[in-house]
């Protein structure tokens, strides 16, 4: 779906705090939206945890940087970190560039897939949600 300037596809999952989530076989792949990305502007460190690392919903694991912002990454659902991006050490700029593929975040294996339904999903939820965070966020 395509909103005011911002791009939020259909088919993910999306976190309060502007991050995605997309299932995968039996694993979650995780980024930054592209809300979140354009108010932050560029991206300039990504912490990337250890492999293994116990996530709990709703509790920061990570951090991310930029030259006006620094926001926590709050875990989506219980379970374990799988992977991280590692082309994201080098070059944090993959999430400005490309949110969605090259620049996803996280691999997570979770507890339980069903806590998907605790994220907001589908064009109506998304559009209130996006909509509502706009109009916070708006400068006069």
């Amino acid at each position: 779906m395509e909103l005011e300037g911002y791009n939020l596809p259909d088919d993910l999952y999306y976190q309060e705090g502007h991050f995605w989530i997309k299932k995968e076989d039996d694993y979650l792949v995780m980024g930054m939206d592209d809300f979140a990305q354009q108010m932050a502007g560029l991206v300039v460190y990504i912490q990337l945890p250890a492999e293994g690392k116990k996530l709990k919903a709703g509790k920061k694991f990570a951090k991310v940087e930029s030259g006006k912002w620094l926001g926590k990454v709050f875990a989506p659902v219980n379970g374990e970190l799988i992977s991280s991006n590692q082309d994201l050490e080098t070059k944090p700029t993959l999430i400005n560039e490309d949110c969605y593929g090259q620049g996803w975040m996280y691999k997570i294996k979770p507890d339980d897939m069903a806590e998907l339904d605790n994220l907001i999903k589908g064009p109506e939820a998304v559009k209130e949600w996006l909509l509502a965070d706009i109009e916070k966020y708006k400068t006069t």
